[in-house]
């Protein structure tokens, strides 16, 4: 086996990356690691790390991004925060391009300036809160929820709280011990309140995000996927967010399985079958979440509508 398809199996496993210790390892010398990159068959991802084979990807795929740039900043650096959120999966946190990665001592600071599409913090991470995520070093999913409680906003982090909860990732219970966790740091206190409003049910950001909103208005939802029966018990349907006494759910209308022909057909057909049964049903998207009063209104309007017609 020559050096090149050496290389491309080390690659295989790692999103297509490989350092430049691993290629000379491998047999290839720096002269041409660099030919490739010259030649536009290999591409730097960060210092010190190439995506192989660069000539058939579109782009850099975002996980290979994220393993350079671990990788170029030595063994002792970790994914973190919503960086770390995104490698366990966990949702809820804007997406963007940067890479935030804890890097101990003072090598974090002129490093960062060779990445600027990393941001380095100097966290103080024991070595029991580090796991591998597909090989790369990150926090593990309760320490990441602790850290982006004190660095979030109340509605990103709830909604990577329940995220998190809701994918099994870790237990209501768990969430018990991130106060200890916290406790001294900065932002503690509005933490602590975040894990009060946290609830695993919810499947989506928006759907947390609705319900804040709710809360916020104070209309808020006396139950999280709601089971709506026939007389019958066959189920008509299951709302998001419901009130039970009025008699209205509100759905989450987010993009993803909602966005195909036959999830938006079952969803009217759901819809109609909930409506003929005495339902009201609200639907609400992420920009209905973004305007404060909009959601608690809508709701409050249908509860005062429902009132009006019971006999």
């Amino acid at each position: 086996m020559d050096a090149l398809e050496v290389v491309r199996r080390v690659a295989a496993e790692r999103d297509g990356i490989v350092t430049l210790a691993q290629a000379r390892a491998a047999g290839l010398s720096t002269h041409e690691v660099r030919r490739f990159c010259r030649a536009g068959r290999w591409r730097v991802v960060a210092r010190g790390s190439y995506l192989v084979d660069a000539d058939l990807y579109d782009d850099v795929p975002r996980r290979a991004q994220i393993r350079a740039a671990v990788a170029s900043f030595g063994l002792a650096a970790a994914a973190v925060l919503s960086t770390a959120a995104e490698l366990h999966g966990v949702a809820g946190m804007r997406v963007t391009e940067l890479i935030h990665l804890s890097v101990p001592g003072p090598v974090a600071r002129p490093a960062r300036l060779a990445h600027p599409q990393v941001v380095v913090h100097q966290l103080v991470i024991p070595a029991e809160h580090l796991v591998r995520v597909n090989g790369i070093s990150a926090t593990g999913p309760l320490r990441t929820l602790a850290d982006l409680c004190l660095w979030a906003d109340r509605f990103s982090a709830v909604s990577v709280l329940d995220s998190a909860v809701n994918r099994r990732l870790v237990t209501a219970d768990d969430l018990l011990t991130i106060p200890r966790l916290i406790r001294g740091r900065r932002g503690a206190i509005a933490a602590r309140g975040y894990l009060g409003e946290a609830d695993g049910r919810a499947q989506s950001p928006l759907e947390t995000r609705a319900r804040l909103r709710c809360v916020d208005g104070r209309v808020a939802p006396d139950a999280l996927q709601l089971e709506v029966r026939d007389e019958d018990g066959y189920l008509l349907g299951i709302g998001d967010l419901g009130w039970r006494g009025p008699r209205i759910i509100a759905e989450a209308d987010g993009r993803g399985p909602h966005d195909v022909p036959e999830a938006a057909y079952a969803d009217r057909r759901r819809q109609n079958r909930l409506v003929n049964a005495g339902w009201t049903v609200l639907r609400f998207t992420w920009s209905d979440t973004l305007r404060p009063d909009y959601i608690p209104w809508t709701v409050r309007r249908a509860i005062a509508a429902a009132r009006r017609r019971r006999p």
